[in-house]
């Protein structure tokens, strides 16, 4: 599942001609929308200097555009564009629609065992990554 789950990541990294971390930096515009450059930089967890390449190559490839921050007119958010947000949302909503199916044809008490262990999984995994 595991890789799985990592090839088609890279599929999508294909479809966006993106490599790994912008494709994470465009996840994350996608789910929050508009973030300054110092959000991404935390949130991708690397410097600055390199949320702003990150940025760079995302608005070269016509993904994000860089507009002025709503209350401060000093600063500016990277905003994704609306087609490349179409375009990861075609190759998306077929996965996500097809495992939303597979657990709604599940009976209840089945459903809800594997969400259990879905919930204990995800915890493992943050546990890893914050020890």
């Amino acid at each position: 599942m595991v890789k799985l789950s990592a090839d088609f990541e890279r599929r999508l990294g294909r479809t966006l001609a993106v490599n790994h971390t912008d494709l994470v930096a465009m996840q994350h515009l996608m789910e929050s929308g508009p973030l300054s450059p110092s959000e991404l930089s935390s949130r991708l967890r690397i410097s600055t200097a390199a949320a702003t390449m990150v940025v760079d190559r995302l608005e070269a490839v016509g993904h994000v555009s860089r507009q002025p921050h709503p209350e401060d007119r000093r600063k500016i958010v990277v905003v994704p564009r609306e087609d490349s947000v179409r375009l990861a949302a075609q190759e998306l909503l077929p996965l996500v629609g097809g495992v939303a199916q597979a657990i709604a044809d599940l009976p209840a008490e089945d459903a809800a065992v594997i969400e259990r262990f879905l919930g204990e999984v995800v915890e493992h995994y943050r546990a890893a990554l914050d020890g």
